[in-house]
């Protein structure tokens, strides 16, 4: 027996509400003209808020606008929706052979064994990401200065100086504190240089035993010593031939090696360890240290001549806290790239969180303010990251600093400095310091004159 129209209500009800699934219908114009209870409640709106708003401003990631318009049915897609990657299908609705819309379902929305599913395709995107990097640039140079994440007036310098020196083959000196992004800079400078279709070799001079240094750096023939591969090895050099060779850490090299490295430096050749014979490399020198080198060289543990050669232009890059005016704009970038990462939902920090963030002193830089935050993400129990959801061994200095400032006056002092970065950075222009630091022209010149600026 057929059903009639007696029962329509009930059959859509039955097929829309009272099933697992999230249904979603959109007119030729991407206008929601019908939301399920279950996807109102999947994306925390009501209904009656949203009837008539266009569908990409109401369900991120979304594509059903875009069939709305192709009449091209997607099925089986991943969508991204609140930190959990769904599957999701856009069919065309057509009436009299007219496109009029689409109907779109969610499914997986929440069930354990999605979540089990979810995971393993996370682990997949970022396997199959981070292979698409290594075949876009198989060289070894990932980064460019789009990477470099703040506009402040010191790091705009650094952009600039580095876009005029890295054509050239002058060896380069990075010199900053740890977790400052000495490597991203040199993997910018060998992505503008004319080298950047060759090897960037990386060596971290640090984390070489000392007795496998020179191997490391200039290879060996085969038996050379005892444990030497029959067929011998290609040393750091070699590799980076008519490329980049980045020395990190440089200040730790053993005097030793230092030697040779200067040879190679001065007349272009190395020499292979179990041969005589000498071999002619082309390689540009990059260097990095979170140490003084002039200090290394009063206690005699790095050569004046070795230094003179690797320092011929020298780029000083600023510590965390000397750029506080940066510190926003990087906590939200790492934000988005730690909760893109983990699948969490975490969107933005408290404001007391980010008062903090620009007063802390940051001793490891970039890298400890990216560590705080994802183990911020993983803490916290909201969608906004509080002072509470902060690692254990910052909660004492959120309320007592070593001159004895109180919480009061640790928030006033980040925001004088965030507020004086921000005057230095427009050049004055208190106009546009205000849009830098995201808050109303009246706010500022009220802060301003709290602050005598």
């Amino acid at each position: 027996m057929l059903f009639n129209n007696t029962y329509r209500e009930e059959i859509i009800e039955a097929v829309f509400e009272k099933t697992n699934f999230c249904f979603v219908v959109v007119n030729e114009q991407g206008l929601i003209t019908y939301l399920n209870k279950n996807y109102c409640d999947f994306i925390e709106v009501q209904l009656k808020d949203v009837l008539g708003k266009h569908v990409a401003d109401v369900i991120e990631n979304t594509r059903m606008h875009i069939v709305a318009q192709t009449g091209k049915e997607e099925i089986a897609d991943l969508q991204y929706i609140k930190g959990n990657h769904m599957i999701a299908n856009r069919i065309p609705l057509f009436a009299h052979g007219k496109l009029v819309g689409a109907v779109g379902t969610v499914l997986y929305k929440d069930t354990e064994e999605w979540k089990k599913m979810n995971s393993h395709i996370k682990d997949l995107l970022m396997e199959i990401e981070n292979y698409q990097k290594k075949l876009s640039n198989p060289r070894g140079a990932s980064y460019s200065l789009q990477d470099v994440v703040g506009s402040s007036v010191q790091i705009n310098e650094i952009k600039e100086k580095i876009k005029k020196v890295s054509s050239g083959d002058a060896s380069i000196l990075l010199e900053g504190g740890s977790g400052t992004g000495k490597e991203l800079f040199s993997h910018s400078i060998h992505n503008l240089s004319e080298r950047s279709a060759k090897p960037f070799i990386k060596v971290n001079c640090a984390a070489i035993p000392m007795e496998l240094l020179e191997s490391e750096l200039f290879g060996y023939e085969g038996g050379a010593f005892t444990g030497a591969k029959k067929e011998g090895k290609l040393g750091k050099f070699q590799l980076a031939d008519g490329g980049t060779l980045f020395l990190d850490e440089i200040g730790d090299m053993p005097i030793n090696a230092q030697v040779k490295i200067l040879r190679a430096l001065q007349e272009g050749e190395i020499e292979v360890i179990g041969t005589e014979r000498t071999q002619k490399i082309d390689v540009r020198i990059i260097s990095a240290t979170n140490q003084s080198i002039e200090k290394l060289i009063k206690e005699n543990r790095f050569r004046e001549d070795l230094y003179y050669r690797i320092n011929v232009i020298s780029i000083k890059i600023p510590s965390l806290k000397e750029r506080v005016e940066d510190i926003r704009v990087t906590a939200k970038f790492l934000l988005d790239k730690i909760t893109q990462g983990t699948g969490k939902r975490v969107i933005s920090f408290s404001d007391s969180v980010m008062q903090f963030f620009m007063h802390y002193d940051w001793p490891g830089n970039v890298r400890e303010l990216e560590n705080v935050i994802e183990s911020a993400v993983h803490l916290t129990n909201t969608e906004i990251i509080e002072l509470k959801d902060l690692p254990d061994h910052m909660q004492q200095s959120l309320y007592i600093t070593e001159e004895g400032m109180g919480l009061k006056e640790i928030m006033a002092n980040a925001e004088k400095q965030a507020i004086t970065g921000a005057i230095s950075q427009s050049n004055g222009d208190k106009i546009r310091a205000a849009g830098l630091l995201g808050i109303s022209k009246s706010s500022f010149y009220e802060k301003a004159k709290k602050y005598d600026l």
